[in-house]
């Protein structure tokens, strides 16, 4: 979950709704309070769990790639093509390579960006993402990535979900790297 803004987005839902729902719950976060569902991409382990939540909370406006499809209880849906503003200081990187989009937010050291998996590669999301403010931070899951020099200008690193590379990249930026998961919080 992400509050930003004045918004409160629910970036993905996970591969199973009970486990979100009963995450939620636990971190006193009622699914009511969520107006916007950004979803990354059409893998499961990122959408699996939105049906669950929709049935607690379908009034959400839900930003989804145009090769998501399927998703009918909610109360807008709005297919993103393109990089392109959101709301107010929060965009998408639009579907990159037919199957992605990153979330952005423009903040006062920067943009920061929260992926899915990274299927695009970093080096294409930092690009254009950076048609919206200069890179601070990068969160989520990095996949197979290893080109670990394009990391050296972000000031915060938080690989989480595939990223096949923490240690390294923990060892390589220690004074950059945040350790992610369920229930961490990291304020920007």
């Amino acid at each position: 979950m992400i509050e930003f803004n004045g918004r409160n987005i629910l970036f993905d839902s996970g591969g199973n709704g009970k486990i979100l729902l009963d995450n939620m719950q636990k971190l006193r976060i009622d699914p009511k309070i969520i107006d916007t569902v950004f979803m990354s991409h059409n893998h499961f382990d990122h959408t699996g769990g939105l049906s669950a939540f929709l049935n607690e909370n379908n009034d959400v406006k839900l930003y989804v790639p145009p090769t998501l499809r399927g998703i009918f209880n909610v109360r807008e849906r709005e297919y993103v093509n393109e990089a392109r503003k959101l709301y107010n200081n929060i965009f998408s990187t639009g579907e990159l390579d037919n199957i992605e989009q990153s979330l952005i937010l423009k903040t006062e050291k920067g943009i920061v960006i929260i992926v899915g998996c990274s299927h695009p590669g970093i080096s294409k999301i930092l690009e254009t993402a950076s048609q919206f403010g200069n890179p601070y931070a990068l969160i989520g899951g990095f996949h197979g990535f290893d080109q670990f020099e394009l990391l050296k200008d972000l000031d915060l690193l938080c690989p989480t979900h595939c990223t096949k590379y923490i240690k390294e990249i923990k060892e390589l930026y220690p004074e950059k790297y945040i350790e992610g998961g369920a229930g961490r919080v990291v304020e920007i």
